[in-house]
């Protein structure tokens, strides 16, 4: 049986820690503040954002919200970016994407409209750059990306000569945690919707990155055991609603077949996602902290 790599307990550290930080921060007369922008009503941005607001009271970090209608013009939301830029109380910075269809040609413009020590999701070019360069004063990686590390580090993971497979490319995932484990002098493959045989590649790895985003695509025939595995897909997978109507959500492994053979894995739900919130919690206050 594999050692279930708990979310909570990751997410639970870091809160008590930061708790101690925001307090800090507020005998200095500096209150964590973060800026919410959200355009229109998607269920997923709600979601996340009330998640947020409630791990934000948790730590004490203050909210200001930044609401849009969805048929906004790109005028209406670079002003308010330049609001948050202009406002010394704000920190940090969480825009929602992708934005509405006809917002996404100016996506780049607008995301990098943002100033880039408020950039606490990794909006801007700068913040990718930093990543680039193992730099941690350029910006802050995605919060995704950087929840896999807080996982791996909380459980004293030696990344060191480790071979790791990344699957998936995505700016929020594959692309910056390949580099991120590089800069942690792990050996990374990357495989992703055109490799060639792509789960050919797992049972070598020591270190597995599920982001393909694809129900049940890693399974107990391509695993072995003492490997890692950090699940971070999202799936709905109707098979797991229990008879009281919850659950339904699953990562990328086929759970029950892989979790006996290899040495660590996350659980979905209470892996990643337990921890994604509490990191952006983390940068937010790393960014007031660097104000001073």
């Amino acid at each position: 049986m594999a050692k279930i790599l708990s979310g909570k307990e990751v997410s639970d550290a870091l809160n008590a820690n930061l708790i101690e930080r925001s307090a800090a921060l507020k005998e200095k007369g500096v209150t964590p503040t973060l800026a919410i922008v959200r355009v229109g009503e998607n269920p997923s941005d709600l979601s996340y954002e009330k998640g947020a607001t409630k791990r934000a009271e948790v730590v004490g970090i203050t909210i200001k919200n930044f609401i849009l209608n969805a048929d906004c013009t790109k005028e209406e939301l670079l002003a308010v970016i330049d609001q948050v830029n202009a406002d010394d109380s704000i920190h940090g910075c969480l825009m929602f994407r992708p934005l509405p269809k006809h917002l996404r040609d100016a996506q780049n413009e607008i995301c990098n409209r943002l100033d880039p020590k408020k950039d606490v999701d990794s909006m801007t070019h700068l913040s990718n750059a930093g990543i680039y360069e193992g730099r941690d004063d350029l910006g802050f990686p995605p919060c995704t990306a950087q929840a896999c590390i807080e996982i791996l580090d909380y459980y004293n993971y030696d990344y060191t000569a480790k071979r790791a497979t990344v699957m998936g490319r995505s700016l929020v995932i594959g692309r910056p945690i390949t580099l991120m484990l590089q800069h942690r002098n792990c050996t990374v493959t990357t495989v992703h919707t055109k490799t060639k045989d792509p789960m050919a590649y797992l049972p070598y790895s020591d270190l597995i990155i599920c982001a393909a985003g694809a129900l049940n695509c890693v399974t107990g025939d391509m695993v072995r055991p003492g490997q890692t595995i950090i699940d971070v897909s999202m799936n709905w997978n109707p098979e797991k609603i229990t008879s009281k109507g919850k659950g339904g959500m699953q990562g990328d492994c086929k759970f029950d077949e892989v979790e006996p053979i290899v040495g660590e894995i996350t659980p979905v739900p209470g892996g990643v996602g337990a921890v994604t919130t509490s990191v952006l919690m983390k940068h937010v206050i790393i960014a007031a902290e660097r104000t001073l």
